[in-house]
């Protein structure tokens, strides 16, 4: 994931986020080998990324941004509905209202998604005080994004998914071949894996469960997957 900021302390590159739970499974199974997530960060950099950190006193740059844009885009246009949703934007961005804070019906979610205006991206603004870890907190959950792990002697590893995400589409996070040739998923809660020796304990005890295909995989759990290719 790659997150633009302005007016923060922050290191530009791939920061490390700290995982609690990644580091309690680590500690439990002591795996050869750690996978942590690490999130991008982006000086000054909006086009491409997938969320906005910035300092509250710099909002308003964005938004003029937008304005130009969108104003530009007033110049052009000659379709009604459009033009009624480009007043719309206009309106909110000179109360300086970012784009993504207002509730847009379907048909206007497509016409944005197309502008691509840079504060109909997730912004997190931020004060004065501000702490790495929590920022990457704020991005994940403005971006409805959420970990699933694996977890074993050979690997701990924190998986990032789309809040909501089937578990064929998370197997497919893990490698092509277990959603190509996928036949069962076996799922346990982080607190219910905790409590058990390893994953087979926990099947043995029946709090890990065996899904199907169409099963939504909830934040935090760890994950198995049956598959024959």
């Amino acid at each position: 994931m790659k997150v633009g900021f302005k007016g923060l302390d922050i290191q530009e590159g791939k920061i490390k986020y700290e995982d609690e739970i990644l580091t309690s499974l680590a500690f439990k199974d002591k795996p050869k080998k750690i996978s942590p997530f690490f999130i991008e960060f982006l000086k000054n950099e909006y086009l491409d990324s997938d969320a906005i950190v910035i300092h509250k006193d710099y909002l308003i740059d964005i938004l003029i941004l937008d304005m130009e844009k969108i104003e530009g885009r007033i110049n052009r246009s000659e379709n009604k509905d459009e033009m009624r949703l480009l007043e719309k934007c206009l309106s909110h961005l000179e109360k300086e209202q970012p784009l993504c804070n207002i509730k847009w019906d379907d048909s206007e979610s497509e016409i944005l998604k197309e502008l691509a205006p840079y504060s109909y991206k997730p912004i997190i603004q931020i004060n004065e005080e501000y702490n790495i870890n929590d920022i990457i907190k704020n991005v994940l959950e403005k971006t409805s994004h959420m970990f699933f792990y694996t977890s074993g002697p050979a690997e701990s590893h924190a998986w990032l998914v789309p809040k909501g995400s089937d578990i064929v589409s998370c197997a497919s996070k893990i490698h092509s071949d277990l959603a190509r040739g996928f036949i069962k998923g076996d799922v346990v809660s982080y607190d219910d894996y905790m409590n058990c020796h390893n994953f087979n304990e926990c099947k043995s005890k029946g709090v890990a469960k065996m899904v199907d295909k169409d099963y939504i995989v909830q934040p935090n759990e760890i994950i198995e997957i049956r598959f024959n290719v």
